[in-house]
């Protein structure tokens, strides 16, 4: 398999499956006219990311993925700098908000694509000026969709969460595993690979460790 990210958190989430991959960053244009939904938009971004890097692959499967919060109506992403960082926590704070990944798996070489998506409510609670300049100043939030990062520092600010935690971190297991069992493949059985995957295993189109 080929991670269409340079994402540290998706490649450690990916790895706690036990699956082998390669890293290929995207570089797709993520700049484009893009839907007004959050969850379309995640949707078209991880798509648009996994077909980029099918192209230069050649074969295997490809996994794109993107991650966008909701607010008050407002989507948020990455923040640009430590200004907008503040911003963004200013606008979570107290409130409730949905964090959502889509996934894009693409068969390279002209093959399958499916799609999926997951949604988690968060809690912050009430947030100081001076938590946030104090968070803001370590830099963690600025790589991270919507500002904070729940398995860090920014773990602090939460409250709780309804649903998946891995989906909040950028990579939902669950819907993961649900997406390759549609190529046949199961990352939690001790085969790993079922019989209408073993044919594509043999052609090397995805390779999986065969051992915990």
């Amino acid at each position: 398999m080929t991670l269409a990210s340079a994402s540290p958190r998706r490649q450690a989430l990916l790895r706690a499956l036990w699956i082998e991959f390669r890293i290929v960053p995207s570089l797709a244009d993520e700049a484009g006219p893009l839907p007004d939904d959050g969850g379309r938009r995640a949707e078209a971004l991880a798509l648009r990311k996994a077909a980029e890097v099918a192209t230069r692959v050649g074969a295997g499967l490809v996994l794109g993925a993107d991650t966008i919060v909701e607010c008050d109506g407002r989507l948020l992403g990455k923040p640009r700098d430590r200004d907008e960082a503040r911003r963004f926590l200013r606008l979570l704070s107290g409130r409730n908000h949905l964090v959502v990944t889509a996934l894009a798996l693409v068969e390279a070489g002209g093959g399958r694509t499916v799609t999926g998506q997951e949604v988690t409510e968060v809690c912050v609670r009430p947030l100081m000026a001076e938590e946030i300049d104090a968070y803001v100043g370590t830099d963690e939030p600025l790589d991270k969709a919507g500002g904070y990062a729940i398995q860090g520092a920014g773990g602090a600010f939460i409250e709780g969460i309804k649903g998946s935690f891995t989906n909040v971190v950028g990579l939902p297991l669950g819907r993961l595993r649900a997406l390759l069992l549609r190529f046949g493949i199961d990352p939690l059985s001790r085969e790993r690979w079922t019989d209408s995957a073993r044919g594509q295993r043999a052609l090397g189109s995805s390779s999986l460790i065969a051992d915990r």
